[in-house]
């Protein structure tokens, strides 16, 4: 796209809303639907080298999301972030320096000269000092100060000798704070610890890889420097403050590595042996107690997402959007967390605004509910894509409940409507499954047989409805589960 269409179109947007009385600093969004977007933290705006054409993404950063400045200053040859603090400021267009260019030779004046010269010899005294108190036996008063504030980068040392696992790290730096993750710049240190060791699977935007952080496996995601928005979104996604919760997967770091050649994007989380929901039942039967807390556990994880907490330090609702047996992982506990939330969308109660762009068929076909194959959605309610994400669990409890094993009798793995679609199905395929004739997944009658599934089977019918206001609520859904473990204790 070119750079001119982005100023005309900032400019029109300045005109029309500078007079506007708002809270919150406004920015020029080119991924946002009106192009523009209110934030508490600063306007972004970057430029990278694609395909030989220099391509420019504007947006907002939020105040936690500044902490760090992972996201901001960055510049290299194929690669350049700003944040500024004004209005509009990022209603520029930023270029990529010119390679052997004389005049891209930077000016040192008088201040930068100063910083040049000061720092280097303030860096040899403190050199000098550390040397004369460990040659006295001596141990430095700098030494004895116990560091606590996290938003100092940490090194590696530190971070690995602290006898911590990275669950009580996360835990210990963030129910102090936000609760939205670790600050960026320990996200980087643990980001670049990392080593890879296998690849473990390839997703919509890039790979995702097995590492080892201080003894533990991480996963990695790796997304290529063109895919930038991707990453910047589900990293933006997976740090909502109190977002974290037991069923949804936990997010560690996120990082940028520059080569001066190539930019990799990493977005680290936990990693889960078993791999996705469609993995293990491909490989595993489920006894009924297995479905009940599997599917408890997926319920629970979704109730909070879609759920909005009202206060200070609350959390806007958030719809996935891509639900399906793929992004959902199986832990080692027998219980699921929900992955994926590139694709999510969260809401603005002040605003009662969806930062939604302006593409809103997203997904995968398969598990699209009728609103959306129809294109009759309701883009401008939450609620709409709530309902959507609650038709997608029906499905994903079918390929769940099938897998179940009474007396030994199980039914094959299958992906819903196996029987009634191609393998990969178009939109048009299933419009006229879906929204045309109204067909569903076939609900067996041995499921009537037993009572957890027969309440399975009846859930299911529930969210499948064509009318997604008659559906049923993440919550609901996650009450009637509950009341079905009679057999075992279950926390969940």
């Amino acid at each position: 796209m070119a750079p001119q269409r982005y100023s005309n179109v900032g400019t029109a947007l300045i005109f029309l809303y500078v007079t506007q009385l708002s809270t919150g600093m406004k920015c020029i969004c080119l991924v946002c639907t009106n192009h523009l977007c209110e934030t508490e933290g600063a306007c972004w705006n970057s430029v990278m080298l694609r395909n030989g054409k220099e391509e420019v993404l504007k947006s907002c950063v939020s105040p936690h999301q500044m902490k760090g400045q992972i996201f901001c200053p960055s510049s290299s040859n194929i690669l350049r972030r700003e944040c500024c603090f004004t209005d509009f400021c990022n209603n520029i267009t930023l270029h990529l320096p010119k390679v052997g260019n004389v005049s891209s030779t930077p000016s040192w004046g008088p201040l930068k000269l100063a910083v040049v010269i000061v720092i280097p010899a303030c860096l040899l005294c403190l050199a000098a000092i550390v040397t004369i108190c460990t040659l006295r036996g001596q141990q430095c008063p700098y030494n004895k100060i116990e560091r606590h504030d996290v938003e100092e980068p940490l090194s590696d040392h530190s971070l690995m000798s602290s006898g911590k696992s990275l669950k009580d790290l996360i835990f210990d730096l963030t129910t102090s704070g936000s609760g939205s993750g670790l600050p960026l710049l320990v996200q980087r240190t643990i980001a670049r610890s990392i080593v890879l060791h296998e690849t473990i699977g390839k997703g919509r935007f890039g790979e995702v890889w097995r590492g080892r952080w201080s003894g533990e496996d991480v996963a990695v995601k790796i997304f290529s420097s063109r895919d930038e928005r991707s990453w910047f979104r589900e990293a933006e996604i997976y740090q909502t403050i109190m977002l974290r919760h037991e069923h949804i997967l936990g997010f560690i770091a996120a990082d940028n590595k520059d080569n001066g050649t190539w930019t990799q994007l990493w977005l680290v989380s936990e990693y889960h042996e078993h791999g996705s929901l469609f993995d293990y039942l491909n490989c595993h039967t489920v006894s009924v107690d297995g479905v009940i807390i599997l599917a408890l556990s997926i319920a629970s994880g979704l109730a909070h997402l879609h759920m909005e907490i009202i206060g200070t330090q609350g959390k806007p609702a958030i719809a996935h959007r891509d639900l399906k047996s793929k992004n959902i992982l199986v832990k080692k506990s027998g219980t699921c967390a929900i992955a994926d939330l590139g694709l999510a969308v969260k809401h603005d109660s002040v605003t009662n605004m969806i930062d939604i762009p302006s593409n809103h068929r997203v997904g995968t076909k398969r598990y699209m509910a009728p609103e959306i194959l129809d294109d009759k959605i309701y883009i401008n309610n939450i609620e709409s894509f709530k309902r959507a994400d609650i038709y997608s669990l029906g499905l994903v409890f079918w390929e769940l409940v099938r897998r179940c094993s009474i007396r030994g009798i199980h039914d094959d793995y299958q992906l819903p409507y196996y029987d009634m679609v191609p393998s990969d199905p178009s939109i048009e395929d299933m419009r006229k499954v879906v929204c045309d004739q109204k067909l569903r997944p076939n609900i067996p009658n041995h499921w009537q047989s037993c009572e957890a599934l027969r309440v399975m089977g009846k859930i299911m019918r529930e969210c499948w409805y064509a009318n997604g206001a008659a559906r049923l609520t993440g919550l609901r859904i996650k009450k009637t589960i509950s009341q079905l473990t009679v057999t075992k204790d279950l926390k969940v």
